[in-house]
């Protein structure tokens, strides 16, 4: 009986391990990796960007659940442009930042022109970027009279501005907790990602630095962005052609340009967005609220997209579709075709403009079609002054508006 008990208990120890295998749960223990432990001083002088990439590439080969690179607390970590890559073997490679991570201080510093971001992830999936560190781009030496555009390159050595975090093909993605301010362009870029949970963070950026977005999404669906703050010098949150899914709740926005659906169609192409959900959001002193732009002579749709129970705090136009979109004021000469732009609701939308026409649906030919405005209730910043909605090609529904939208049937 003993024996009998011995080697049934090893054959299931054995199956065990077999199991085990199949599944990929394996025996490796999760551990974290300090980047002080592969040579980073945290000094705020040295830099530390080998150190950082040293550590990654450790807990990326390293089989486990969570595989942690730790910036920790009370450091300074200088880096310069760095690409990391996956695939990993972790099912989850965590970067927790609770010391504080700095760019280059000046343009000359920079990689050159191929640094397109400070830290650019690719093809990691199940990354997790977290901490109640601050990361710090720096930009104010990339903002001059010529890298106002963001087309344009800077004066002295013809580089685009870089962002500051940039994750592409990164699936399930969670960043959390963090805080990043004065990126030279975009602070966090996704693009090609699906599955992407952000909350939490704060990003922040003087309201006249040129094309710092807080957030650009591009070919990426399946998105959560809840529970933060974003006031920078262009969009707050910005979602571009290929987007689909997303799902945006309590963002404070301010400064900034709002949170916009494009710009779609620029130079002909063709751009599609769907399902898009903007809830309980509060824009303060912002140059645009709730926001679709589309320019002349695209192709594709912007569909499906719901703004509701918005709170506005003196915002400049707190509603605005514009299918005439011109980036810079440039004069931008009409052109045949546009981006469809239908199925999309304003609902629950109270509090103050900053400018007289509080709502504008400028359609092109084609259109813009079942447009919904319902409990809509915007009044002037500057108490008794009237305010008024401009209307061109449009077509839906309203109730419970004001100001009144002519173009739109009553319900």
């Amino acid at each position: 009986m003993v024996m009998y008990m011995a080697t049934l208990h090893s054959v299931s120890f054995l199956f065990v391990i077999a199991t085990s295998s199949i599944l990929g749960i394996g025996y490796c223990q999760d551990s974290s990796y300090n980047v002080l432990d592969f040579g980073a001083t945290g000094d705020g002088n040295a830099d530390d960007s080998q150190a950082f990439v040293a550590a990654f590439r450790k807990a990326c080969r390293t089989p486990g659940t969570i595989q942690t690179v730790n910036f920790p607390p009370g450091k300074a970590f200088s880096l310069k442009p760095l690409t990391l890559e996956g695939p990993c073997k972790a099912n989850n490679l965590q970067v927790q930042v609770d010391g504080n991570v700095a760019a280059p201080a000046t343009v000359g510093e920079w990689r050159g022109c191929e640094a397109g971001c400070l830290l650019c992830f690719q093809n990691v999936n199940g990354l997790i970027l977290k901490g109640a560190g601050l990361i710090d781009g720096k930009g104010s030496s990339w903002w001059s009279s010529k890298s106002n555009l963001i087309n344009t390159t800077h004066e002295e050595d013809g580089c685009a501005p870089p962002a500051l975090l940039h994750f592409h093909k990164c699936d399930n993605l969670n960043l959390h907790g963090i805080a990043s301010k004065d990126s030279p362009r975009g602070h966090v870029v996704i693009h090609g990602c699906t599955g992407v949970r952000i909350s939490n963070i704060h990003i922040t950026a003087p309201e006249d630095s040129p094309n710092t977005d807080g957030i650009d999404i591009a070919f990426s669906s399946q998105l959560d962005i809840r529970n933060s703050f974003i006031g920078t010098g262009d969009d707050c949150i910005a979602i571009k052609g290929g987007s689909s899914f997303i799902n945006i709740s309590n963002v404070a926005c301010g400064p900034g340009h709002g949170i916009s659906v494009g710009s779609l169609g620029e130079k002909g192409a063709e751009d599609r967005v769907q399902q898009v959900h903007v809830q309980g959001c509060t824009f303060t002193k912002t140059q645009n609220a709730a926001r679709i732009k589309t320019w002349m002579g695209g192709a594709g749709y912007a569909r499906s997209i719901f703004f509701n129970q918005i709170t506005l705090i003196e915002s400049g136009n707190p509603i605005i579709i514009d299918q005439k979109y011109c980036d810079g004021g440039n004069h931008c000469p009409p052109a045949a075709g546009a981006v469809k732009v239908s199925d999309v609701s304003f609902r629950g939308f109270h509090g103050t403009s900053a400018v007289e026409q509080a709502i504008t649906l400028d359609c092109s030919d084609l259109g813009c079609t079942n447009i919904v405005m319902d409990r809509v209730n915007i009044t002037s910043a500057v108490p008794g002054k009237p305010l008024r909605a401009l209307c061109n090609n449009a077509n839906g529904k309203s109730g419970f508006t004001a100001p009144d939208v002519p173009c739109l049937a009553k319900k």
